[in-house]
């Protein structure tokens, strides 16, 4: 496995501008970065971008804090009104269920070149001010819904900011060199051209000037010029539509053309079309996006998060709206209690659905489990009620849950991107779904496209190849799993309470489609499909656990369906501060998660003999 860091900190992938994971090697940094250990934190030149707010944007926002703060204020910067507002009201209503509302400011700032002759150049940042000490509470809107700005929109602001180009007192947190106005935003350009990218450190800096990495992008095809985005949001619109009849990396030119070929989607519904897909910053603001989609359409009343989810699909439905009843298992016993428990609400209020809508993932995250789609479906029918699936980690090449759902949203970060290196998110529409006029309707009134036009093309180009990546990434996982499960406790049918002490079983259970509700899974699977790149392992003990990962031979840090080979101790990482209640739904503090890569197969396997052999010597 190769282009791997051990370096704690460090971009994952190594020396990548923009990326959005970040190197963690071991199972002690891990917990040290939950715990707020400076060793790991002050190091840090990268993390997932909801939840660590990139240097760049740190810079930015201390910047507008000087110019616009009062009384010590910090701020949250957003990229338009619309989302400005939604925080407001966010903070405004969580703060007076505490007890008194916090005030909240708004500043819209625009940001032009000191020539500013040149039209189209200048940049809008709204600016959402607030007492310092509810930062807590605007980073849960942060975090939650996905739709801060980005660290290249930091980078067009700061490099038209005279502010920005002045020596400042270093930062705990190392934030990057500065760097003088950019020249790019001159009048003496024709176009507007892609801003540069904060180098790592000093050792990654870039030594030939973002003209020449401007030029090299644009010309030799590997992306489309910046003034050409819609045009690459209405390709990736298509590819996630499955109405693409030619699409390959020799044909990307044309994909987002007005004379592209088109047919029939491939989404397991024909009449799906480019116009029933929209495009978002993150995958999480699609989750939460829908989530207000259904608000606003659909009458008031608690959802359901069937299966256990990422862990901000369920803070979204407990903090907006009227909360959620959870059904953490997501197994077919899960499905009989909520079947008990619409018949019981629909009998409160025969008048009305008992539910809003249900959000699922399919596979979960990170138990890989699969709801039976179905089963699910008539009862929405029956109950009058909308389902929302989260196809990330199955991915639509790979299972077809459009025809069973009302609403699909998938994290573009992940797999369909592969480069770990831009945030997006899709949301689309079943046109064949009872409420789909409804929803239609609204989309068409009140979307606001604040996807922001550099991520676009860096998206379009990445996705180019992403049926080849992903038939490359579900095979390297299969022959890893089958390896894995051979030995483990699944193969054996053992209890693990009856072990003897020196048994040589470390893994309790592989969690993967292919042995989880394998049944409910083919039956959405698609003609050729595979089981997806992801799969999680529970050991007999944590101290297996803790050897089996930091003998790992890949990246380690957050994220997933990259296309190199990414491992975690998801647990640790995504519900430290309550260990107990994860495991109460079958998510153990000694589980690893893997996203397998398109390494070769070979080295992979050796990769997970080596540290299985680890955990077996502990």
């Amino acid at each position: 496995m190769s282009n791997i860091t051990t370096t704690l900190g460090a971009a994952v992938p190594p020396f990548t501008p923009h990326a959005i994971s970040v190197s963690l090697p071991t199972w002690e940094d891990n917990v040290g970065y939950e715990q707020g250990d400076k060793r790991v934190v002050d190091v840090m030149v990268s993390g997932y971008p909801r939840f660590f707010i990139a240097l760049n944007i740190q810079r930015l926002a201390r910047i507008c804090e000087k110019k616009f703060g009062l009384n010590g204020e910090r701020c949250l910067l957003v990229p338009t009104r619309l989302i400005a507002n939604q925080c407001r009201t966010f903070m405004v209503e969580r703060s007076s269920k505490e007890g008194s509302p916090v005030p909240v400011r708004l500043v819209q700032f625009v940001i032009c070149p000191e020539d500013n002759d040149l039209e189209g150049t200048c940049a809008e940042l709204h600016v959402v001010l607030f007492p310092a000490d509810a930062f807590p509470l605007a980073k849960q809107f942060w975090q939650h819904t996905g739709l801060g700005i980005t660290s290249r929109l930091a980078d067009r602001c700061l490099s038209m900011i005279p502010e920005a180009s002045k020596p400042s007192s270093p930062s705990p947190s190392r934030a990057p060199p500065s760097k003088a106005s950019n020249r790019h935003y001159s009048a003496k350009n024709s176009r507007t051209s892609l801003p540069p990218s904060p180098p790592e450190d000093s050792s990654t800096a870039d030594t030939f000037g973002s003209d020449l990495k401007t030029y090299v992008e644009e010309r030799y095809g590997r992306n489309l010029p910046l003034e050409a985005a819609a045009a690459g949001k209405r390709a990736m619109r298509r590819r996630i539509a499955g109405v693409l009849l030619r699409d390959s990396p020799s044909d990307w030119s044309i994909a987002g053309g007005r004379d592209a070929k088109l047919g029939p989607s491939t989404r397991g519904i024909k009449e799906v079309t480019e116009d029933d897909v929209f495009l978002y910053p993150t995958g999480m603001s699609t989750v939460w996006s829908a989530h207000q989609l259904a608000l606003a359409t659909r009458p008031l009343a608690k959802s359901v998060c069937f299966g256990f989810p990422y862990t901000d699909t369920l803070k979204i439905l407990e903090k907006w709206g009227p909360g959620c009843h959870f059904f953490g298992n997501g197994t077919d016993e899960d499905l009989d209690k909520l079947e008990r428990m619409l018949e019981e609400e629909s009998q409160k209020d025969p008048s009305k659905p008992p539910i809003l809508a249900l959000f699922t993932e399919f596979p979960s995250n990170p138990l890989l489990r699969c709801a039976d789609m179905s089963r699910l479906h008539k009862l929405a029918d029956k109950y009058d009620f909308l389902i929302v699936v989260d196809e990330t980690i199955g991915n639509f090449v790979n299972v077809e849950v459009l025809p069973y759902a009302d609403v699909v949203v998938s994290s573009l970060s992940k797999v369909f991107s592969g480069d770990s290196n831009v945030m997006g998110g899709s949301l689309v529409l079943n046109p064949k779904g009872r409420h789909y006029l409804e929803l239609k309707s609204h989309m068409i009134n009140f979307y606001e496209d604040s996807y922001y036009a550099e991520d676009a093309i860096y998206m379009e180009r990445n996705s180019r190849d992403f049926r080849r990546r992903i038939k490359v990434i579900d095979g390297n996982t299969e022959a890893v799993c089958d390896f894995l499960h051979s030995h483990s406790l699944m193969s054996t049918n053992t209890n693990p309470a009856t072990l003897p002490p020196n048994s040589r079983f470390v893994i309790k259970e592989v969690f993967y489609p292919k042995y989880t509700t394998a049944e409910h899974f083919n039956r959405c699977r698609t003609e050729g499909g595979g089981y997806g790149g992801l799969f999680s392992l529970i050991f007999t003990t944590s101290i297996a656990a803790r050897e089996f990962f930091n003998a790992l031979p890949c990246n380690k840090g957050p994220s997933l369906g990259t296309n190199f080979t990414l491992a975690c101790p998801y647990t640790i990482l995504g519900h430290y501060a309550e260990l107990d209640w994860a495991a109460r739904y079958g998510v153990e503090e000694s589980l690893v998660r893997v996203s397998v890569g398109m390494e070769d197969k070979h080295l992979l396997l050796q990769g997970f003999v080596k540290a299985l052999h680890a955990a077996e010597q502990q």
